[in-house]
């Protein structure tokens, strides 16, 4: 008879332990991060840095005000003692100047000289010094001047004027007439439409405010004299 068959006891072995969490270990406790306390405003600095703004304000418009007071201060003087700018209405100076042209006057010059001959001036109106007119120096004190029709002549010599258009020229007579002290005699280039010496006499040197120098307007044309 064959042996029984029997299942073979279970061999025991060592049992395998189960994996546990490590246990964590204690650290140094690191601080939390505070807040910086903040800064209690300075009310003092602000107030400073106000009031240093307000006085560099203060400074700015003072420079200002310095400037334009110099300004118009200088040009009063230019006006006045240097140069002025002036306009020119009506014919009596064409073709040299036009109606409506601006000028440059010299005043500057007549104070440390004296009018010549053939000199544009700027000059008061003798019969009414509030009005201004523009003319040219014919003549000056102890020229004898004389005109035959419509030529003019200064100490019986032919006056120069290729200045004066042929339609322009005039036709009429005067003096012979010596030119005083103290006084020009003046013409207009358009012989023939301007009041002159010719009309009201001498004009007393005083009356020449100063010598136009350039023509400055309208720009096609301009130049100096």
């Amino acid at each position: 008879m064959s042996a029984p068959v029997t299942d073979p006891a279970p061999q025991l072995t060592d049992p395998v332990p189960l994996p546990t969490d490590p246990v964590p270990q204690p650290a140094d406790s690191v601080p939390l991060p505070t807040a910086a306390a903040s800064p209690a405003p300075v009310h003092g600095s602000a107030s400073a840095a106000a009031a240093l703004r307000l006085a560099q304000v203060k400074e700015e418009i003072l420079a200002w005000l310095k400037t334009l007071v110099s300004a118009a201060v200088y040009a009063v003087l230019i006006v006045t003692f240097g140069f002025q700018v002036a306009r020119v209405e009506g014919q009596s100076m064409a073709p040299t100047l036009e109606d409506q042209d601006r000028l440059i006057v010299n005043k500057l010059v007549y104070r440390i000289g004296e009018p010549r001959r053939g000199d544009i001036v700027m000059l008061y109106y003798p019969l009414n010094p509030d009005k201004s007119f523009v003319k040219r120096v014919i003549a000056e004190e102890g020229d004898t001047v004389r005109i035959v029709d419509g030529r003019v002549y200064v100490n019986d010599i032919p006056l120069k004027d290729d200045y004066v258009a042929p339609e322009f020229r005039s036709h009429d007579d005067w003096g012979p007439q010596l030119i005083p002290e103290g006084y020009d005699f003046v013409m207009g280039d358009h012989r023939n439409n301007s009041s002159d010496s010719r009309t009201w006499g001498m004009v007393p040197k005083k009356y020449i405010t100063g010598k136009v120098q350039i023509r400055w307007w309208p720009v096609p044309t301009a130049r100096v004299f």
